[in-house]
């Protein structure tokens, strides 16, 4: 899912690419709930105890969006890589105990390019919630919300969010490695993690449409760009215009770690369908992302996706309800609910 960064770093890799081509984490007092018994996620799961949720969250999402705009790819890849490991809990906002040898999910090194901005939302968020509903929400729940949110902010569909979940008492870096997926990755090998989560290969190729905005680091592509798969030659299913400019910014060693590129070279700042054109026209970042275009079985979606902008934005929003719902902890016994964004392990 995306990984953001500055639009100041982004800009000039914009400008030369274009040129080319036309000539808080949730610190941790446990609510009781007042019932034992497990619950499923609902729309109205709130409509009692805090019917003003959703306007609450919405308030700290539409400023973070205008203060900074990366706040919304930040959060969704969040909510992505807390979904994937030990399911939608929040166990990705836990931070590590100080001298503890044992490290939670975010210091993981496959999450070392979460952004601030991403965290941060959820913990205002969650810091004017408790204000007005204390002890009632879940940061589970905040994040889920802020994901859809930053969605709509950017251009895309506004979902309703299922809600109900409990925050998740176990966070470990060691169960990170073998359950976010990698920018190299094959179609077998991503259809084998998404298949292990419950979602299927349309999933897969819906929920790869977040990569419509965001940015992604050199780490994550270089190598298409010199060595692909160990050939010692780029990737040919890249277009040579955007290969020239991204070794531009993107040198084989050394290099600014800072520097990063959009996933979407033509509107990497809306929430649209370009990305699936992108891939046709050999304009995806990642290999994990062209390879969506190169293979068979995915390829004919891509192509619909492509052309349909409101298919994608229904099966966008029912590809996030599916994906929030795993692993899902609703009862007492199996989770809490925090007050504060801020948890150690």
């Amino acid at each position: 899912m995306p990984s953001s960064s500055s639009s100041s770093s982004s800009s000039n890799f914009l400008l030369s690419f274009l040129f080319a081509l036309t000539a808080s984490n949730c610190a941790a007092k446990n609510v009781s709930s007042s019932s034992s018994s497990p619950r499923q996620l609902s729309v109205d799961y709130y409509a009692k105890t805090c019917p003003q949720l959703e306007l609450l969250v919405g308030s700290i999402t539409s400023q973070q969006f205008k203060e900074a705009p990366v706040s919304g790819p930040a959060t969704i890849r969040l909510f992505f890589h807390d979904c994937f490991v030990e399911g939608c809990d929040a166990s990705i906002l836990i931070s590590t105990t100080p001298g503890s040898k044992v490290l939670a999910e975010k210091d993981a090194e496959d999450n070392q390019d979460l952004r601030a901005e991403g965290f941060q939302t959820v913990s205002k968020a969650k810091a004017l919630v408790e204000s007005r509903c204390p002890g009632v929400v879940s940061c589970a729940d905040i994040l889920a919300i802020a994901a859809r949110d930053y969605v709509h902010l950017a251009g895309g569909p506004y979902y309703p969010v299922k809600k109900g979940r409990r925050d998740g008492k176990i966070s470990m870096a060691s169960r990170v490695p073998y359950n976010i997926p990698r920018a190299n990755f094959t179609i077998d090998q991503q259809l084998k993690l998404f298949n292990s989560k419950g979602l299927a290969l349309q999933d897969l190729v819906v929920l790869s449409g977040a990569h419509t905005f965001g940015f992604a680091h050199c780490k994550q592509f270089v190598s298409r760009l010199y060595t692909f798969r160990g050939t010692n030659q780029p990737d040919p299913d890249m277009d040579p215009r955007l290969l020239k400019s991204l070794r531009m910014s993107c040198p084989q060693l050394g290099g600014n770690s800072d520097i990063v590129a959009p996933f979407d070279v033509t509107t990497p700042f809306l929430f649209d369908h370009a990305y699936y054109g992108n891939l046709e026209a050999k304009l995806g970042l990642l290999a994990s992302d062209q390879a969506l275009f190169s293979d068979p079985r995915t390829k004919p979606l891509v192509l619909q996706l492509g052309k349909d902008k409101q298919k994608f934005f229904q099966a966008f929003s029912a590809a996030m309800e599916k994906m929030g719902s795993i692993g899902v902890e609703t009862g007492t016994r199996q989770g809490e609910k925090r007050r504060e964004s801020n948890m150690q392990t």
